[in-house]
């Protein structure tokens, strides 16, 4: 995790990456989305939509702009946070596209939350599952499942490139908390990327990642060794959630303490199931 700094960024402008693959920036500043969520419009004689962001007037209509009459394939979005799903609907309204991407979460089934950042309104036209594939400008889109983050988080594959939504962010490590978001899912949605030969990630906040399989190797080494600190922190005595962020992760911005505590809470559960740790009421300890 980390902290976006104050920037006068390119908010509702299309900016071209690269030929086929263009973004909108939404203005949704945050310590958790750095400068916003980074919508991807990619095609050229008709486009998909990556990611319709957080139900912004000035974003929707600058999405609009930005397609500017042509023909949309798809709106597809990589899971159901509130800063990725919400403007689906009212583009699709808008530009007469299905929304095409991850399943909705049955929320009532996963147990209480910390937060309310999941979309309960998103519904697909159609739900992808991994391996599946469209055509946008007769060239495939083909859906890489990764769930860790959310269960339902999806990325895309298209010409080289991966649109990796929260799953892989330049600017920050991903927040994985439970009971939706689990560690060993998403440490081996990491593994699966590592086998790939993607040319370049383009994430839904921060910079794209040009060394994509360096730099899945330092997540993946990054989480091994958070993991570590925390087994050794509740070897010498049980600790609290809140204790063993107040060790391992000294001098964190206060806003960023509760998706800490999920992360930690997500290595416990993660570390209790392979009988490492157990838990002993609110606090935890090396089995």
């Amino acid at each position: 995790m980390a902290e976006a700094i104050a920037v006068d960024a390119p908010y509702a402008k299309l900016e071209q990456l690269e030929p086929g693959i263009a973004r909108v920036l939404a203005h949704n500043p945050s310590a958790f989305t750095y400068y916003g969520t980074q919508t991807y419009l990619i095609g050229t004689n008709e486009v998909a939509v990556i990611d319709p962001g957080p139900d912004l007037l000035e974003h929707v209509d600058a999405l609009e702009g930005a397609i500017g009459g042509r023909k949309v394939t798809a709106i597809m979005c990589t899971h159901t946070h509130r800063d990725h799903s919400p403007a689906a609907a009212p583009l699709a309204e808008r530009v007469g596209a299905p929304i095409i991407g991850c399943a909705p979460l049955a929320l009532e089934t996963v147990g209480p939350r910390a937060d309310a950042s999941f979309d309960g309104d998103y519904t697909p036209d159609r739900e992808l599952t991994d391996g599946d594939a469209l055509e946008v400008d007769g060239e495939a889109v083909t859906t890489v499942a990764t769930p860790g983050h959310t269960s339902n988080h999806l990325c895309f594959s298209y010409r080289g490139a991966l649109f990796s939504g929260d799953h892989v962010m330049g600017w920050s490590t991903t927040v994985v908390v439970p009971p939706d978001g689990d560690m060993a899912a998403y440490m081996s949605s990491l593994d699966r990327l590592r086998q790939r030969d993607d040319r370049v990630y383009y994430p839904a906040h921060g910079p794209p990642v040009t060394n994509p399989r360096q730099y899945v190797r330092h997540l993946v080494g990054h989480r091994m060794q958070r993991e570590k600190q925390i087994q050794g922190l509740v070897t010498a005595k049980a600790l609290s959630i809140a204790e063993i962020v107040a060790n391992a992760y000294p001098g964190l911005d206060p806003r960023l303490v509760p998706a800490a505590g999920g992360s930690v809470f997500a290595h416990l559960v993660d570390l209790e199931r392979r009988g490492l740790v157990e838990r002993r009421g609110d606090e935890w300890i090396a089995a």
